[in-house]
């Protein structure tokens, strides 16, 4: 009896990587965290060798886009992920796959209504400089391991940090509050589920796609006015909005959605949850 797969994820232990590990576990993976910081380059490489995975999920990083420690960003999410890289280039029997998670943001502000992978990045944050950065990194290992990479559109769920908008939003409906505060309220979003994300890269590491970039979304946007209006109907009172400057940022992106053409080429995408039951997941459970 072939015993099941090692999976490798880094970040295990924050919003994805749980939901992956527990999607994961039901299909015969057995999932391993990285405990090492992804800075300790040594620690890096003891750990990977020990795990000897057959599959990575490279997730842990700086993700909050307006984190003020730049140094930090670059180091960990750059540094950290050749860290990461050269550990798995020491194993014996490279993995079979290692997708190393970047992000939709790379793209900056760009006037294509539907966002494609052959489109020229042009990122607008430290995040998004560091993420390309790990890209570009990333294919200098692209002989020697089949490294997939992800761009990942926004995506929320129970239990994503209130330090991002969905959550924040979600939290003040749960307390009652009577007026939220917000930026530029005609912004449009993908905001998919994280459960959907979730078997989205469980079918990528299957595939045969390696050695380019992928994004992971649905197409489909939603301005934060209609947020607002489905969260009113789902906590059965009217919040009060209004505008603060400070959360307008001077270089927001307007519209952002991604092509799922290359995803769909390469894999099975289905849906299974709309934002309003993300919304409604979210508003029932306890904090």
């Amino acid at each position: 009896m072939v015993g099941p797969s090692r999976v490798l994820i880094t970040g295990i232990d924050g919003f994805t990587g749980q939901y992956i590990a527990n999607d994961l576990s039901k299909y015969n993976y057995q999932c391993f965290g990285l405990k090492s910081d992804l800075r300790d380059r040594q620690g890096v490489i003891d750990e990977v060798v020990g795990i000897n995975p057959h599959y990575v999920i490279h997730l842990a990083a700086i993700s909050f886009s307006a984190e003020l420690d730049f140094s930090k960003i670059y180091d960990v999410n750059v540094m950290g992920s050749i860290n990461l890289l050269d550990a798995l280039i020491e194993l014996e029997n490279p993995p079979k796959k290692v997708i190393i998670a970047s992000t939709a943001a790379v793209y900056g502000n760009c006037r294509e209504s539907c966002l494609e992978e052959s489109l020229s990045p042009a990122p607008l944050s430290h995040y998004a400089c560091s993420k390309l950065s790990m890209e570009f990194m990333s294919q200098n290992y692209f002989k020697k391991l089949p490294v997939l990479i992800t761009r990942p559109f926004n995506y929320t769920g129970l239990g994503h940090d209130e330090k991002f908008l969905i959550p924040k939003i979600v939290r003040a409906y749960k307390e009652g509050k009577k007026e939220l505060e917000l930026g530029n309220l005609e912004i449009s979003r993908e905001f998919n589920d994280v459960r959907d994300i979730c078997v989205m890269y469980r079918k990528l590491l299957g595939s045969n796609l390696e050695h380019e970039a992928v994004n992971l979304c649905s197409g489909k946007t939603i301005s934060l006015m209609q947020i607002i209006e489905m969260m009113d109907g789902i906590s059965g009172y009217k919040m009060n909005i209004s505008i603060n400057p400070k959360f307008v940022r001077s270089n927001e992106i307007k519209v952002l959605s991604g092509s799922t053409f290359k995803l769909k080429s390469h894999i099975p995408v289905s849906f299974n949850y709309t934002l309003l039951d993300t919304l409604d997941w979210m508003y029932g459970s306890e904090f």
